[in-house]
């Protein structure tokens, strides 16, 4: 049976018309595209915030912004591919949040000693905003978050971006009421560990999968 996201004329109507599994991944597909756009418009917004306030928790989130885009790229790639394939996108994607975060760990450190004070307000204010655009992707993602290591691999970026972004707030906080640029910087630690953590988590479901599909 012809999966109906892959038609190319009136999606729409075909997702509207369809049920069970296909209906499924139609609207899944629909999601994904939905935040896409969200993860690749903040990240223009958090890198330009990011440098003008001095902030590397802001270009840590904004980097991830990037990535998630990137993989939710992916995912509408492989949506409709075999179990395989989607696995081995997995892999991908776990290794590039892994390299994310050992990035943002270097750049923490660099800044831990040549950074100067960031500006509070501005880490503020677009921190609440990326939460915001982070609360909707986690609430039209939290029905499909169970499921294969791509699906899973989805739900995890989205809840690790909500997270980083409260904290983020928290460091705007800190930095606003200390005066020193410690709060930032430790936050940006802490999304390196979520990213670093995600990624293990993406990888160790995927080989699973990988496995499981050799054996059959």
């Amino acid at each position: 049976m012809t999966n109906c996201c892959e038609e190319v004329k009136k999606p729409a109507e075909c997702c509207k018309a369809s049920n069970g599994k296909h209906g499924w991944d139609c609207r899944y597909r629909q999601i994904l595209w939905v935040i896409l756009l969200i993860n690749a418009g903040m990240f223009f917004v958090e890198i330009a915030s990011g440098f003008y306030s001095g902030s590397q928790s802001l270009l840590a989130d904004a980097l991830d912004f990037f990535g998630d885009a990137a993989n939710y790229a992916i995912s509408l790639y492989v949506l409709s591919k075999a179990v395989n394939i989607r696995a081995k996108a997995s892999l991908l994607k776990g290794g590039t949040m892994g390299i994310f975060g050992l990035w943002v760990l270097g750049g923490t450190i660099y800044k831990a000693i040549f950074a100067e004070l960031p500006k509070a307000e501005i880490m503020g204010a677009i921190g609440f905003a990326a939460l915001f655009a982070n609360i909707i992707c986690a609430a039209l993602l939290y029905k499909y978050r169970s499921g294969d290591s791509n699906r899973e691999s989805v739900w995890i970026c989205s809840r690790n971006d909500a997270i980083a972004n409260i904290a983020v707030i928290l460091a705007a906080a800190g930095v606003f009421f200390t005066g020193t640029k410690w709060p930032d910087l430790f936050v940006a630690i802490i999304i390196a560990g979520l990213a670093l953590s995600g990624s293990w988590s993406i990888i160790r479901s995927a080989k699973v999968e990988l496995k499981n599909t050799e054996t059959k």
